[in-house]
């Protein structure tokens, strides 16, 4: 993936499954939808597969590693990323635990998350304060099945220094808060700059540490011009608003869009 000067774009791809589910049968397409991001100009393909299957599948999962792996030729640095709870074991509907879509899949990136099974969406990152033997073995585990691995984390120099003595490889900033300054007072609010320096704290921490830094959550074209400004974010993972976007523009120029606003053109 495309790193230090240019922010890289993983499209995150849940919403096209949750539509698809909606009907039930194939359409949209999942493994459809990531060729046509990654023939625009995403550098990578992010999903979430949650135990209740709202939206992204084992299968997809599967789907999209056989594809990421077979297109290496044409998109060589291509990079999947999986999200979800070390923690989520099997259930009785299909869902195989985390552990063994991990080791099915072998991503690139794992993106470990602490959201339970009822949450709407992720809003929060790890409390790492106390003991995580557990956590630390989950970490260990999925780097030694050759993956990358980042914690969901606020921008809270505290749990940020905890994630690097636990031997995390990145961390991936949740920018809810961010996004809902941004939305409330506009960008170039003092709030919101406020919010973008926290971020920026974050995010500089994160690297004297040793640590790689990605973002997400509510990133769109409105408030990414400003959270851009942090350089030392290696990637961004974008998908409600890519895809939401992508309902008006289609998929390939909103991908395109979104490119457009991490090179900076506006």
């Amino acid at each position: 993936m495309r790193q230090t000067e240019v922010t890289a774009l993983s499209v995150n791809l849940n919403k096209v499954a949750l539509l698809r589910n909606a009907r039930g049968g194939n359409a949209p397409s999942v493994a459809d939808a990531a060729k046509v991001a990654l023939s625009a100009g995403a550098d990578g393909i992010t999903v979430h597969p949650r135990p209740d299957q709202r939206h992204i599948r084992p299968d997809d999962v599967l789907a999209l590693a056989h594809l990421l792996k077979t297109h290496s030729g044409t998109h060589s640095n291509i990079e999947f990323n999986i999200e979800g709870n070390p923690f989520a074991g099997p259930r009785e509907n299909g869902y195989p635990g985390f552990d063994t879509l991990i080791e099915q899949a072998r991503p690139h990136q794992a993106t470990l998350v602490p959201d339970g099974d009822h949450q709407l969406t992720s809003d929060h990152g790890f409390d790492l304060r106390g003991d995580n033997p557990a956590l630390i073995g989950k970490i260990r585990h999925y780097q030694g099945l050759g993956a990358r691995v980042s914690l969901f984390m606020d921008p809270d120099l505290e749990q940020i220094t905890l994630a690097g003595e636990i031997g995390a490889d990145r961390i991936e900033l949740f920018t809810g808060p961010f996004a809902d300054a941004v939305a409330e007072f506009g960008i170039d609010h003092p709030r919101s700059r406020a919010s973008l320096a926290s971020y920026q704290a974050a995010a500089q921490r994160a690297v004297e540490l040793g640590l790689g830094v990605n973002a997400g959550h509510d990133l769109d074209v409105d408030n990414l011009p400003l959270f851009r400004r942090i350089a030392e974010v290696s990637e961004v993972s974008i998908g409600h608003a890519l895809i939401a976007r992508a309902l008006d523009d289609g998929l390939a120029a909103a991908v395109r869009a979104f490119r457009r606003v991490l090179d900076g053109e506006y």
